[in-house]
């Protein structure tokens, strides 16, 4: 009795064992093959895509933008972005198209918000990744900020002092 007790501890022992090494397996393989794709493609296969067969990939709005063609000041965001994609390039083009050949590249976009006179303005910082690809650089770049309500300006009705906090 005493024999076929320890042989099924030890086949426990082994089996918990087995499924532990198999768990920490499946945990790892789902880990390490976690790789970003987009319509099927790996980030190095579409950095190699044209602007032609990246428009066949992507949706109708964008598609029928880049098959009217880039703008002047979009080809010449373009070419600085091939030329040093290291380097932080500003730009106002809110509407141009994210195309997979600017993956990496920095980009500063325009949200407004100077003063009347100061050239300075206010840019959004956007690390392009493979997820922003066939989006908009404004879509990363919100302009809108919080509104902040203050007392009642002058020549405001003495009944709007008392507004009820919520």
């Amino acid at each position: 009795m005493i024999f076929l007790t320890k042989k099924l501890e030890l086949i426990f022992k082994n089996l918990t064992v087995l499924y532990l090494k198999l768990f920490i397996f499946t945990i790892t393989f789902t880990i390490m093959t976690k790789e970003f794709r987009w319509k099927g493609l790996s980030v190095e296969e579409l950095k190699k895509l044209s602007i032609e067969e990246f428009m066949k990939l992507a949706p109708a709005r964008i598609r029928r933008t880049l098959k009217r063609g880039l703008t002047e000041e979009q080809k010449k965001l373009l070419e600085k972005i091939r030329k040093n994609p290291d380097k932080f390039h500003r730009t106002h083009l809110r509407d141009m198209v994210i195309l997979p050949e600017m993956i990496g590249a920095k980009i500063g976009v325009y949200i407004g918000g100077a003063k009347q006179g100061d050239k300075s303005g206010k840019w959004q910082t956007i690390t392009i990744t493979p997820e922003m690809v066939g989006r908009r650089l404004g879509e990363f770049a919100i302009p809108i900020k919080k509104v902040e309500h203050s007392t009642p300006g002058i020549g405001a009705s003495k009944g709007s002092k008392h507004i009820a906090a919520k």
